[in-house]
């Protein structure tokens, strides 16, 4: 049954004690949405309309694009109409629907990471197989398995949430609803709430990270097999972007973790400024490094920029 208390409201809450500020705060908030937006948003269309661009790498390339608008445009609404216009009310039913979009695309995300690995060892490791094992139909159904992984693993704690009854207080730690949060304020044994994110966890972030090691030492040794020194740094580019995405998601992660976790006696700022940086930074960071790593995008960036683009083009492959 649902709890007496459904209809209550949770209250969100932005930077506590910078409540006269938060107008100020609100202005790089709203300038970091509008690039994630601008960013993955460019490279979806890019990789759309660009055939050159139609290759297993940049389908997944899509996906993070799309994951990064999706786990951007879940929060930044909510966060900017609490910073702008004090709107601080969330329905129990938008709170938790909110949390679990949050969970969901965080997990989709480092499954994707997770497949780009892959993709980048078999390009390297065995590239004149690279199309016969990374087929569009095989292409299609890990990307369905990790959408699959991420919205079905996540749902039995979110689920729970709707049944608990809260009768403690209902004002929440952030200006966005995470899981951890509102449990908390639940008067119900949450013994399952707390155990199933930290196997959840085990078994996607910490699974999709060792198999990242375990490909690029692969990738390393496969690297170091070749004779040509200018073909070992060829290859290894082709990874630099990749590896500096999954820098910034698992270090984003890592220190999150740590905060909420080891920071008993951090101010509470740092708690909610790692959380946003959790949020915000890949999203923000991903589109920027495939930019400027990736000459097939920069060039595909000067096509659609450029009325000259293809002579332009040319120069930036030279």
């Amino acid at each position: 049954m649902w709890s007496n208390n459904s209809a209550v409201p949770f209250l969100l809450t932005g930077f506590m004690g910078s409540e006269i500020v938060h107008h100020w705060i609100a202005i790089p908030f709203f300038a970091i949405y509008l690039s994630i937006i601008f960013g993955n948003g460019t490279l979806l269309v890019l990789i759309w309309n660009d055939h050159s661009l139609h290759e297993p790498m940049y389908y997944f390339l899509a996906m993070l694009a799309g994951t990064d608008l999706g786990l951007t445009i879940t929060t930044m609404p909510t966060v900017l109409s609490v910073l702008l216009l004090d709107h601080r009310e969330m329905a129990q039913g938008a709170c938790f629907t909110q949390s679990y979009f949050i969970n969901t695309l965080a997990t989709v995300e480092s499954g994707i990471l997770f497949a780009m690995a892959y993709d980048h060892l078999i390009a390297i490791h065995t590239p004149l197989r690279y199309n016969s094992i990374l087929t569009n139909s095989r292409v299609m159904k890990i990307r369905l398995g990790i959408l699959m992984r991420g919205f079905l693993s996540i749902a039995p704690p979110i689920l729970l949430l709707h049944w608990f009854p809260y009768c403690h207080s209902h004002v929440l730690s952030h200006a966005f609803c995470l899981h951890q949060d509102v449990m908390k304020l639940a008067c119900a044994d949450i013994t399952f709430n707390r155990l199933c994110p930290v196997i959840q966890v085990v078994l996607t972030y910490f699974l999709d990270a060792l198999i990242n090691l375990i490909s690029y030492i692969l990738i390393f040794k496969t690297v170091l097999g070749i004779a040509s020194g200018e073909e070992q740094v060829k290859a290894l580019n082709t990874c630099v972007s990749h590896i500096s995405c999954v820098l910034v998601f698992y270090i984003t992660v890592i220190g999150l973790t740590f905060v909420h976790r080891f920071g008993t006696h951090v101010p509470h700022v740092v708690h909610i400024t790692m959380s946003y940086i959790h949020i915000l930074f890949p999203p923000f960071m991903n589109p920027i490094i495939y930019s400027i790593k990736t000459k097939q995008i920069q060039r595909s960036i000067v096509r659609l920029f450029s009325g000259q683009g293809r002579g332009e083009a040319i120069i930036l492959e030279s």
